[in-house]
């Protein structure tokens, strides 16, 4: 008699994020779901059992240990325990808890780049917290880009839609400035990979909206669109990608052009991510595109208010695993 095969289930890196938010309660939330997945909590061991207490929420924590696969249980996480520097107090940040926020990153990083895990999913942090702590600090996206030495691309997925940026964490004063052939060359070239190899879109449509508004109106109303942009867009087309534009934002939106497109390409954070967090907050994803590996995280800030309170939902951290774990099975070198 020939005994079936096991059924290899993929192991998850979930980073708990700033100790004082509702990154805890979010992974003491998650481990009462039924997930199709090993799912690892890079975090204080401490700081779950506190936080589940509080939330009158049942948690069984086991060691995480590499290759040995306790299989998902409803109530039970795996650890892989960093300790705090201090005890961390709901909705109050604390400074010296910084370098720990950043050790749990750099740890999923190391597992991730190892294949000891399928992907890293990530619950929010404080940017300005890790500030305060004289750590320069942009965000997740910056980090794993510094940490990874990759060019990457921050998408956000929801509502329908997925959005791409060409600059992220910046004032806007110095967007213009940022925007570059060179710079956007090589992030079409990062998200017609990724759409390709992950998403297993086989040939991308990308749309690709303008700086200025009305698109530059033919350079009256700035020249970025026919000095950096159309050069590079038919740089692009002449290799055969798919791109539209570049298109005047404030009608590129509307669902009769969305249904055309497979991603859209903005050229700043606040252009781009308004409409779809209207479309989506509460489930919305982010995921950083070029990364050797792949990395999902929820479309939300640490909620310090909501913290231990049991009024955080979980519903965009479900989803970014959701999305991890499609991902992964899309895979391609």
């Amino acid at each position: 008699m020939t005994l079936p095969k096991p059924t290899l289930t993929p192991t998850l890196a979930l980073t708990a994020g700033e100790p004082a938010g509702i990154g805890p309660d979010l992974c003491v939330q998650i481990a009462q779901q039924n997930l199709p997945c090993q799912l690892v909590v890079i975090a204080d061991r401490e700081l779950l059992q506190e936080r589940a207490q509080l939330l009158r929420l049942p948690l069984e924590l086991t060691d995480y240990l590499p290759n040995i696969a306790p299989g998902p249980k409803v109530g039970r996480l795996q650890v892989l325990h960093v300790p705090l520097n201090e005890s961390a107090v709901p909705g109050k940040l604390d400074p010296v808890n910084a370098r720990y926020v950043l050790k749990t990153l750099e740890r999923a990083v190391t597992g991730c780049s190892s294949d000891e895990f399928a992907a890293m999913v990530t619950a929010p942090v404080h940017k300005g917290v890790i500030n305060d702590a004289g750590i320069a600090f942009t965000g997740h996206t910056e980090y794993l880009s510094q940490l990874t030495h990759s060019q990457v691309v921050m998408m956000l997925v929801g509502g329908g839609m997925r959005v791409t940026l060409a600059t992220t964490h910046l004032p806007l004063k110095d967007v213009a400035a940022a925007i570059t052939r060179t710079s956007l060359e090589q992030q079409l070239r990062i998200i017609q990979h990724d759409l390709s190899t992950r998403f297993d879109i086989a040939r991308p449509r990308i749309a690709v909206a303008g700086l200025n508004p009305h698109a530059g109106e033919s350079g009256h109303l700035g020249r970025e669109e026919i000095d950096i942009i159309i050069p590079v867009l038919d740089k692009l087309r002449a290799e055969g990608m798919h791109l539209t534009g570049p298109l005047p934002a404030d009608t590129l939106f509307n669902p009769a052009q969305l249904q055309n497109y497979d991603c859209i390409f903005t050229m700043y954070h606040d252009q781009g991510l308004p409409v779809l967090k209207h479309a989506s907050f509460g489930s919305g994803i982010n995921v950083t595109l070029g990364l050797p590996f792949i990395r999902t995280s929820v479309d939300h800030g640490t909620a310090l208010d909501l913290a231990a309170t049991g009024r955080a939902d979980p519903g965009s951290l479900l989803a970014a695993i959701e999305l991890a774990l499609m991902l992964a099975g899309n895979r391609k070198p």
